[in-house]
């Protein structure tokens, strides 16, 4: 049986070393968080995503463990990095994850091994940082090891498309790396599609999520523009998606969260200053999308003095603060941004997610309030942050006086007080 260490188990390592062992490997996850580990020992998943009765056969057969000692990556014949890629506080790329996990493979590569970088970056990582550093022991790549990089596409909480049936792209460092790589993916993935080289596939993951940047930030504008115009931009959007060709639908939002839509993009832009070169769209998304959370707060400023009430000491209610639907993921969300703001203008401020229990943000602890009728009614506005489906809209209209919904949740609902969209 062939060994394969997934270095990093979180929303990208962890179901990628489920479906390795479920494909006949052994898959060995490696994390220098020791409670990720020790979860997995007891075949307890901490993601949305990958359940415990999916990890528990498989851990009790061997098949899948965790362990926090690099040194197994000598005995595995694959080693695939699947660790985080953040910004820095100047939006610069910060690959020290991807180089500590490098510097941790180097001295345990063989020959005959692949190495796969999943984790998205900027073009020229995989040939200009990772090769370099496996290549110092005097193994040479397309020769005595393949190295190749494989964009992750993990879309958390989505019920259709998952780690094994999302088309995975392969480029290699050499044809003979990227041949190396479908090898091992072959036996995974339902449909593995191979790229020129690690710089083409790379690329690839950045398209992919500017594209989605790009568009949102279209349609986070229209929503301004709509606004200006007293226009619903929900109907609009609605009637152009009527369209059955030359569109598709985005929609507005208090801002994008997560881990690769507000980041990637960042990654290929500041690739590109280094050329002297300005990608205009993505600075231009990313300042737009940068600017909806002031503009939900905006509406509810502008919805509470309408009933003269100040903001400061005003009851605010947010519900849902991951940022999508369905996920516990806090990464990036902009209803923190959200609260944040509220929060410094002296709001007396509660949350409702049913994915969240509590969190830590701003230097604030909070918990999440139980979702009654008199929570609602007590509220001097609710704001639906995220859009849950285990939310009630119809209650939560029928039941607070005020309501700012940035998600466009609450369409057919008959509201006891008033609601404000986007």
């Amino acid at each position: 049986m062939s060994k394969v260490g997934v270095i990093g188990l979180g929303y990208v390592g962890l179901p990628l070393a489920l479906e390795l062992a479920r494909s006949g490997f052994q898959a060995i996850g490696i994390d220098v968080d020791r409670s990720k580990v020790d979860a997995i020992g007891r075949a307890e998943s901490y993601i949305g995503d990958v359940s415990s009765e999916e990890l528990r056969p498989l851990v009790q057969l061997g098949t899948l463990r965790a362990t926090t000692d690099f040194s197994v990556l000598a005995q595995c014949d694959g080693a695939i990095i699947c660790v985080p890629t953040p910004l820095g506080k100047t939006r610069e790329p910060n690959i020290s994850f991807i180089v500590a996990a490098v510097d941790m493979i180097a001295p345990n590569l063989h020959k005959d091994m692949t190495v796969i970088l999943e984790s998205t970056t900027y073009p020229g990582t995989t040939d200009e940082v990772v090769l370099p550093a496996l290549e110092k022991g005097g193994l040479r790549v397309g020769r005595d090891f393949f190295l190749a990089f494989s964009p992750e596409r993990v879309d958390p909480g989505n019920p259709v498309w998952k780690t094994k049936n999302t088309p995975k792209i392969i480029g290699g460092v050499t044809a003979a790396c990227t041949q190396a790589a479908v090898a091992l993916y072959s036996r995974v993935f339902d449909q593995v599609i191979p790229v020129s080289s690690a710089r083409c596939a790379e690329m690839v993951k950045l398209l992919e999520n500017t594209f989605r940047a790009v568009n949102i930030g279209l349609v986070n504008e229209m929503a301004l523009m709509c606004d200006k115009l007293q226009l619903d931009v929900w109907e609009i959007i609605d009637a152009a998606a009527s369209k059955p060709f030359g569109f598709l639908p985005f929609y507005p939002s208090p801002g994008i969260g997560g881990h690769c839509i507000p980041i990637d993009p960042h990654y290929l832009s500041w690739k590109l200053r280094s050329l002297n070169y300005t990608a205009r769209f993505i600075e231009l998304a990313s300042e737009v999308n940068s600017q909806m959370p002031a503009y939900v707060v905006s509406k509810v400023v502008d919805a509470l003095n309408d009933l003269s009430k100040p903001v400061r000491g005003s009851r605010i209610l947010l519900l849902g603060v991951t940022y999508k639907r369905n996920v516990a993921d806090l990464r990036e969300s902009p209803s923190l941004d959200v609260l944040k703001l509220l929060h410094d203008r002296g709001a007396d401020l509660s949350y409702h997610d049913p994915y969240v229990p509590h969190f830590n943000e701003f230097g604030v602890e909070m918990l999440s309030v139980e979702l009654t009728d008199r929570t609602l009614a007590e509220a001097d506005c609710v704001i639906i942050s995220t859009d849950h489906t285990a939310f009630d809209y119809a209650r939560i209209c029928r039941t607070a006086s005020l309501v700012v919904d940035a998600r466009n949740a609450t369409r057919g609902c008959k509201p006891k007080g008033r609601v404000v969209k986007l």
